[in-house]
């Protein structure tokens, strides 16, 4: 049977191409270091805004993480919505001294601006160029219609989906389940490309190429602030991932990520 063979006392299932494999490691190390390299370029000004401006003749924060100063002792603060808390050893200040982020959680570690730019834009693009060639791959070898976006029999097993893996009943099959299938597509279909289009409305010079751009995004503080809130959701996805991975058969999940092949839970011996 296609896409199926016996190991030992089990059977394996061939899930992940090669075209899979390649891409998601790639997309791995790009979200790592654009994570990092966003959160310093954020430190440089930790303020979220909406609308097209931003400054003292405007009141327009909806996020701001400092440092002010309360008796003898520097404290750290995030606002958010007007609501302040106090996050010092975390945001604001930490070991660090007076960071919106500490240097552990950044790169460059140390104040480099145009670093942490040059470092984020490159692995912008190589996100932008994976994803081209994913869609690209996908497209010829019938990846997208077969194995991600969700028929309708996939979303009316949703609630039973959810419920699995609320109770950590993950399986393994020749094919994607409903709840994987809406997660890659809302992925693929709509946080990574809202991701690029906010990163390039930030631009001006994007702005001056691409007409319109900006002003989609309601100014470029919108988009900035959009541009951080998708980063956010994203590392919230990255850790649900991990989370299930870790949750069952870790091993056997990371060599199917390597080598394509994942044990079934159709298995011969009876076992799952």
């Amino acid at each position: 049977m296609p896409g199926i063979r016996e190991a030992g006392s089990y059977r394996q299932v061939h899930r992940q191409s090669i075209w899979t494999r390649l891409t998601h490691w790639t997309w791995a190390i790009a979200l790592f270091f654009l994570l990092l390299s966003g959160l310093h370029i954020f430190n440089s000004h930790p303020v979220l805004y909406l609308g097209e401006q931003s400054g003292f003749a405007f009141d327009s924060a909806v996020l701001r993480i400092g440092a002010e100063k309360v008796g003898d002792d520097v404290r750290g603060y995030t606002e958010l919505l007007g609501r302040r808390a106090d996050t010092t050893g975390v945001l604001g200040v930490s070991d660090s001294g007076r960071r919106a982020f500490p240097s552990w959680a950044t790169t460059p570690s140390y104040h480099a601006l145009e670093t942490g730019r040059l470092i984020h834009f490159f692995f912008g693009w190589l996100l932008v160029g994976t994803l081209g060639l994913w869609f690209a791959a996908s497209l010829l070898n019938g990846h997208l219609w077969r194995d991600v976006l969700p028929s309708r029999a996939d979303l009316r097993d949703l609630p039973r989906e959810c419920a699995d893996h609320a109770r950590l009943r993950i399986g393994n099959s020749a094919r994607y389940n409903g709840l994987q299938r809406l997660s890659y597509t809302l992925l693929m279909f709509g946080a990574l490309p809202l991701m690029v289009a906010t990163g390039l409305a930030m631009s001006p010079a994007m702005g001056a190429l691409i007409p319109g751009l900006t002003d989609m995004f309601a100014g470029r503080e919108t988009a900035r602030t959009i541009h951080f809130i998708g980063a956010a959701a994203l590392v919230l996805f990255v850790v649900v991932h991990v989370l299930m991975v870790l949750a069952h058969r870790p091993v056997d999940a990371m060599r199917g990520m390597v080598t394509g092949w994942r044990r079934s839970d159709a298995d011969p011996a009876g076992r799952s």
